[in-house]
């Protein structure tokens, strides 16, 4: 059954608190340890549904994945020591699990079916399948979306693949895919994404080459035949989940919050660097280096923003974080012109309809241009509408945190899926001064 959820104008949003651990960084841990030969300790795991989707899809192939106190433990099979799963791998909502896990099922000459729910079964998956179709992975029926039965094989071939459009899960995918084959597998990037994957398997041993390209793209490499060890994994604060944090501080006024141990990977922080171009008080301490990756604490301050425009090359470090500042942008004065957004078609919903339906139930001007958001900012948000989410949790948080600071009451006509990344969003944001009843 649905539940909705009203948000009210609210004091202001102060203290300090973290985050989840990031989501990207969380699946591909779990994955990189169960190809690894050993055991892994990983601290931070994000305990959300599209995480343990991913967990309970390597426990199926093998993989030995169990509570350590407040960590988990996973005992490896090695690349190429992963088994046929007994019944069908169901991988809820999770995007980016199917999608990876497809990557790594390519290099085993075994069937296996997949599915989600009706969510991501409506999601295409041909951008991922067609690198991995090239190195010899097979899918009954020639489908393009779930639940399909694929089959690998033994004999992987590696490839240079040049992505048509940027993208993290794509990439990631075919470097998975790249362990298994001789040789070397690379992936070249127009635009460079969000790079975890590159960094861990770098942390777990695989051999790896980064070459920044004259035309600003990359060229990423992994060596075929790996071998990976197990690691000690510390997950930093994921932050498209402090990003809502954030917004919540800019928007009530009298706002003074730390978000400790946020991820600051520079493929990540777009949304940052956006902010404070429209005025945003954002300040960084503390950054330092935690399994390969920059993290570091977050102190906010309710500010007053200014619309601005934001260039389509920067899509790539912000994907995720569109929603929510485009609720910003209703705050801001001024036009804010979000340019580059096509991948958010692609998403739990299509979220550039989703986002423009959202504020304008809200009594916000905004409109669709290709690609591209523009969203009229008056400083003020009369509020007072209902939004409907269209199972995706993003959509949701962002309109329950536009609610915070609009002029009356926003409900969000569902809240459930947001356990898909951020299961306590709802008690922590109350804790913090959120009007939630």
């Amino acid at each position: 059954m649905p539940q909705p959820l009203t948000a009210r104008r609210s004091a202001p949003i102060s203290g300090r608190v973290k985050v989840p651990g990031d989501k990207s960084i969380s699946h591909r841990a779990l994955i990189l340890a169960g190809l690894a030969t050993g055991r892994t300790r990983i601290e931070g795991l994000l305990e959300a549904d599209d995480v343990m989707a991913t967990a309970r899809a390597m426990e199926a192939l093998g993989a030995t994945v169990s509570r350590s106190g407040a960590a988990f433990e996973v005992l490896g099979q090695g690349v190429g020591g992963l088994t046929a799963p007994d019944g069908v791998l169901d991988f809820g909502n999770s995007g980016t699990a199917s999608r990876l896990m497809l990557g790594v099922l390519a290099g085993y000459p075994m069937r296996v079916a997949m599915t989600g729910d009706a969510s991501l079964c409506r999601r295409p998956m041909s951008r991922v399948l067609a690198p991995l179709s090239e190195m010899g992975l097979t899918v009954e029926g020639d489908k393009d979306t779930l639940p399909f039965t694929v089959e690998g094989t033994a004999d992987l071939l590696p490839i240079v693949y040049e992505l048509p459009v940027p993208s993290a899960q794509v990439k990631s995918a075919v470097l998975l895919a790249g362990l298994h084959a001789p040789g070397r597998t690379t992936v070249i990037e127009p635009l460079p994404t969000r790079d975890h994957t590159e960094r861990m398997l770098r942390f777990f041993g695989a051999e790896i080459d980064v070459k920044t390209r004259d035309d600003g793209g990359r060229a990423v490499t992994v060596g075929g035949d790996a071998e990976l060890t197990g690691a000690h994994v510390i997950v930093p604060g994921d932050p498209s989940s402090a990003a809502f944090l954030v917004a919540a501080a800019l928007i009530c006024p009298g706002s003074d919050l730390v978000i400790e141990n946020v991820l600051l990977n520079p493929t990540r922080t777009g949304f940052f660097e956006t902010l404070r171009e429209m005025g945003a008080d954002i300040e960084i301490l503390g950054e330092h280096d935690e399994a390969g990756e920059p993290v570091g604490d977050l102190h906010v301050r309710s500010s007053k923003l200014k619309g601005m425009r934001v260039p389509p090359e920067r899509a790539p470090s912000m994907i995720d974080e569109y929603p929510i500042l485009a609720v910003l942008a209703a705050f801001a004065q001024g036009e804010t012109r979000m340019e580059g957004s096509a991948e958010l078609k692609v998403k739990e919903s299509d979220r550039l309809a989703a986002t423009a339906a959202g504020l304008a139930a809200c009594g916000v001007e905004a409109r669709i241009e290709g690609d591209d958001l523009i969203v009229s900012g008056r400083g003020a948000v009369p509020g007072g509408g209902v939004v409907e989410t269209h199972m995706d949790h993003r959509i949701a948080m962002a309109f329950l945190t536009l609610g915070l600071g609009s002029e009356a009451p926003v409900t969000v006509d569902d809240i459930g899926m947001i356990a898909t990344s951020f299961p306590d969003f709802v008690p922590l944001m109350r804790g913090l001064g959120a009007q939630l009843p």
